[in-house]
């Protein structure tokens, strides 16, 4: 068997398992498996060495590798608009699989990844290059992008003798990079241990202020459910998300949770995640060794 057939085999079975891992509802699983073979399929495009694979054969594999990132994209982000699904992705199982003999037309009208790093799980901490370099060319002046996220919080709910409820208040974020995210909101939702949600999930509006290392929210969350109604080992999550002009899309960029024996009247500081956000809080890595945090502050209200 060629060298070329093996990684055509191995490319295969790497879809495979991605779209497997989706259809199962790990989506961590399944978001790690396509970044990582996106960036694969990339690093054939971009190879200048490589003459294993037709301009035409590199072209659609690159075109599979637009895909992979915009499923990918739909998985992370509840703001991404142009859904890529499922049953779309697994249309290009043959076509990966016969990519040395396949002739037809692409079934989607998407380009190609641009020539640029495609980010595999783990090396989030690299994306500010990029992000500098947006800024650098204009592309990421706040000004040439309208607001994209209205803002989803609902209102307090009624209260009910002996029952609590919690208002948590975002106040701010620190990033290193604090400037250059564009449209900045936060997604909150509470999850069970397994991450199914048990509350519904609420936007916040954009933040419009920035400072130094730090982007200021200040809204009141509140949280649909009494808290003695939360089941054991549920948490309540707070994703960062922001708009990349580069891939035009909305990007999750960290996030952070908070367990319930955390719920306590007055502030609270908590530690910042690298995507993808694992709800399920078993494969977590820090964004940032520097003193970086999301900060909060409780109210709880009792009858």
């Amino acid at each position: 068997m060629s060298d070329v057939t093996k990684t055509v085999q191995k490319w295969h079975a790497s879809f495979k398992k991605g779209t497997d891992f989706d259809s199962w509802g790990q989506l961590v699983e399944a978001i790690d498996e396509y970044q990582i073979l996106a960036r694969q399929l990339q690093k054939e495009v971009q190879s200048s060495n490589s003459h294993d694979f037709t301009e035409d054969q590199k072209k659609t594999l690159g075109k599979i590798a637009t895909c992979l990132e915009m499923r990918s994209a739909s998985l992370q982000s509840t703001q991404c608009q142009e859904e890529f699904k499922l049953e779309d992705l697994k249309k290009l199982e043959p076509i990966i699989k016969n990519i040395l003999t396949y002739n037809k037309d692409f079934p989607f009208d998407v380009q190609p990844v641009p020539m640029r790093k495609i980010l595999a799980p783990g090396e989030e901490e690299n994306l500010d290059v990029d992000e500098e370099l947006d800024t650098a060319t204009g592309v990421g002046s706040t000004q040439s992008f309208t607001t994209r996220v209205p803002g989803t919080l609902l209102p307090r709910l009624p209260s009910e003798p002996g029952m609590t409820l919690l208002t948590l208040k975002i106040e701010k974020i620190g990033l290193k990079d604090a400037g250059q995210c564009i449209d900045p909101y936060m997604t909150i939702s509470v999850k069970d241990m397994n991450g199914v949600d048990l509350n519904p999930v609420q936007d916040t509006p954009v933040a419009t202020r920035k400072e130094d290392t730090y982007i200021h929210f200040s809204v009141d969350v509140e949280i649909q459910k009494h808290l003695e109604k939360l089941p054991k080992g549920a948490a309540i999550f707070f994703e960062f998300k922001h708009y990349k002009p580069k891939k035009r899309f909305t990007s999750t960029k960290c996030f952070a949770f908070m367990e319930m024996d955390e719920i306590k009247p007055g502030p609270i500081v908590i530690e910042l995640y690298k995507k993808p956000t694992d709800f399920k809080r078993k494969k977590l890595n820090l964004l940032t060794k520097k003193p970086l945090y999301l900060h909060l502050h409780q109210t709880l209200h009792k009858d």
